[in-house]
């Protein structure tokens, strides 16, 4: 072989060197998003625009697929002068925005509180709580005025010359309480609030069971009395009798609640709770308004 045909040799080997080195450099710099038909890039919308797609449409396969726009001067310059639209570029050039998540359905309201059920809420006041075949059932005690003083025994203290006592006693209008039940073995709820009607300190003045005394009225004709004072020449008392007297047991649940508990089976007749403070507000001659909250026990059934 010559010495020319060895440097034409020479020379074509590296010229063929220097094409493949530069064909793998161009396939590493191609995208590889490029060869996958779902991805939309320059050259689809190109073709799209020259496909005469409506413009809404390109926007919506822009916003809907994956893309690798190249928005560089140049390439812009080459969309445009390709007819494609300024708001089609728009799209190319905005992030992609999520889509809004729906809206998360509307929780399930809560099953309204059972009234019956002693653990759920219920507005301040003293409840019955009796338990039958037929369920259980908690009735609210209303309360009722008493504004009558009454007083027993005159013509006997005068005739003992004071001995005798005198007693004062709180009347009660009709003969029988709107409430009643024929559970002997009923238990009550206590439910305080610290501002407002029914039980609270500005408006009763009581915070606790305790301060309550439980009495079994005596029915007279239409009317429902109970004594509250007794004095003779020696001096006075305020408060009940004791045969009259109803004792219980309270137990606190939770602030403001409270389960109060006969310690014997009610027996069939009339009672109220009455504060322990008002026993003593009727003085000799006078009467007072206070409030009490009756009921009523029927024979069982």
């Amino acid at each position: 072989m010559s010495r020319a045909s060895s440097c034409l040799c020479f020379l074509a080997l590296i010229f063929c060197f220097a094409v493949g080195i530069r064909a793998q450099d161009q396939q590493a710099a191609t995208p590889t998003d490029a060869a996958d038909p779902n991805v939309v890039t320059n050259k689809s919308i190109l073709e799209m625009v020259g496909a005469k797609l409506p413009e809404e449409v390109i926007i919506a396969k822009i916003q809907t697929s994956k893309t690798n726009f190249d928005t560089s001067t140049p390439a812009l310059s080459e969309l445009i002068n390709g007819g494609v639209s300024a708001n089609v570029i728009k799209a190319m050039m905005a992030p992609k925005v999520a889509p809004t998540p729906p809206p998360e359905p509307p929780k399930p309201a809560p099953p309204p509180a059972d009234p019956n059920d002693p653990n759920a809420p219920h507005e301040p006041g003293i409840y019955a709580f009796t338990q039958k075949a037929s369920g259980k059932k908690m009735m609210l005690l209303e309360p009722t005025v008493y504004s009558e003083g009454k007083s027993g025994g005159v013509f006997k203290s005068a005739m003992t010359y004071g001995i005798a006592k005198v007693k004062w006693k709180a009347v009660v209008r009709n003969a029988r309480a709107n409430v009643r039940f024929s559970d002997p073995g009923a238990v009550f709820y206590f439910y305080f609030e610290e501002k407002g009607a029914g039980l609270s300190h500005s408006g009763f003045g009581t915070s606790t069971p305790n301060e309550f005394t439980l009495l079994r009225l005596e029915s007279k004709g239409d009317t429902r009395e109970t004594v509250v004072m007794k004095a003779n020449a020696f001096g006075a008392s305020s408060g009940t009798e004791d045969k009259a007297n109803v004792p219980f047991t309270s137990t606190k649940l939770e602030p403001g609640i409270y389960k109060v508990v006969p310690n014997a089976p009610l027996k069939p007749g009339e009672y109220a709770f009455i504060s322990a403070g008002t026993t003593g507000a009727f003085m000799p001659g006078a009467a007072a308004a206070n409030r009490l909250f009756d009921f009523g026990v029927n024979p069982p059934e």
